[in-house]
């Protein structure tokens, strides 16, 4: 079986996974939410009204901070929607597998055993958190 062929396979596993399977279904339901629809095209649209007032020459603070506090209250109603919540929580599962599939490949293409190469990214910590990217 060549490369290609064999990440065809992967492919067809990666599909009949339940992280992946999770994952497509929380993106359905949430396709289908009507009212998290709505709270995402409101999002968008005050994103947008923002993104307008900042570029103006005179810039009106009020409604600047008027639509910051709207757009901040969208979000949390959105972060709050049972679906999202499950569809973040799926996508986080789907993306960590993905992260560990790569791991595998990258480090089997860069000479290592694949059987015995790391999932994750070695983290060492120097102590100063300004040039971090984050602990785990």
């Amino acid at each position: 079986m060549d490369v290609i062929s064999t990440a065809r396979e992967l492919g067809k596993q990666i599909q009949a996974d339940a992280r992946y399977k999770a994952y497509n279904e929380a993106r359905e339901l949430n396709d289908k939410d009507a009212d998290l629809q709505k709270l995402i095209g409101d999002f968008n649209i005050k994103r947008m009204e923002l993104n307008t007032e900042m570029s103006k020459p005179e810039k009106d603070s009020e409604r600047l901070m008027a639509l910051d506090g709207e757009i901040k209250t969208l979000y949390a109603d959105i972060m709050k929607n049972e679906n999202m919540t499950r569809f973040n929580n799926a996508k986080e599962a789907m993306d960590d597998m993905l992260s560990q599939i790569n791991m595998i490949i990258t480090y089997s293409a860069n000479g290592e055993d694949p059987e015995t190469c790391p999932t994750e990214a070695p983290h060492s910590c120097s102590g100063s958190c300004s040039s971090c990217g984050g602990c785990h």
